[in-house]
């Protein structure tokens, strides 16, 4: 088999990520339930600041923090108190201390992918962050290279591509997210492998696109293993 270039993403493709972000959700949603507000509209507010506050700040969990508590505030107004300040501060501290959780046969296939292939992690977020994750995972051993970019896009694909001198018909994107792993990969010109996660986060789901490449769908990372 010829030597692939596979781009790797990480939250939800190699390790549990949205299901962390779902918990403090939740016991966001209980701190807020005496203001009186449903949860799907607490919800809501808090979907829209996050959208707006990503624009300004990025992904990662410091724009998470911020999203919380600028829609606490926003929904309580004269009757916000310090306290659920602090506590909303609580939570998004015990996320950041969660370690990375692996997917199933994430570190055989990892393995058996590395002695065959190039593997480059692509991740995008807030660079210390998801490095310490990375760190913290146990896999950086697996990869040539460590790419951590403010969003994934087509023109993000594209400088990757020239900056690793992939061959882009030897080129693969694989991850969870049609918005950013795989629908900018196909159309910069790469192969991508959409591995659909239970969990992911609503803003990065859309209908998966085509492209000049070939696209993959295939229902866990460990059978990668079968087609690489």
């Amino acid at each position: 088999m010829k030597r692939e270039t596979l781009l790797i993403d990480a939250d939800d493709t190699l390790w549990e990520n949205q299901v962390h972000f779902e918990r403090v959700i939740e016991g966001f949603l209980l701190l807020l339930e005496p203001l009186g507000f449903t949860p799907p509209y607490v919800r809501h507010i808090l979907n829209e600041t996050e959208k707006r506050n990503i624009r300004q700040f990025g992904f990662g969990v410091k724009s998470f923090h911020g999203a919380l508590e600028e829609t606490y505030l926003k929904l309580a107004g004269n009757l916000a108190r310090r306290e659920l300040v602090k506590q909303i501060e609580g939570l998004v501290s015990a996320l950041q201390a969660t370690p990375p959780t692996l997917l199933d046969g994430v570190v055989d296939t990892l393995c058996y992918l590395a002695s065959r292939h190039r593997l480059i992690l692509c991740t995008k977020g807030e660079a210390a962050e998801q490095a310490a994750k990375l760190e913290r995972s146990g896999l950086q051993c697996h990869f040539e290279a460590l790419e951590i970019v403010a969003d994934k896009d087509a023109t993000t694909y594209r400088g990757l591509v020239s900056r690793h001198r992939i061959v882009k018909s030897h080129g693969w994107m694989v991850g969870n997210s049609p918005r950013s792993d795989i629908n900018p990969a196909l159309a910069a010109g790469l192969n991508a492998v959409f591995i659909p996660h239970a969990k992911t986060w609503a803003f990065e789901q859309a209908e998966l696109s085509s492209g000049p490449g070939k696209l993959l769908v295939l229902p866990a990372f460990r059978t990668l293993r079968e087609y690489f």
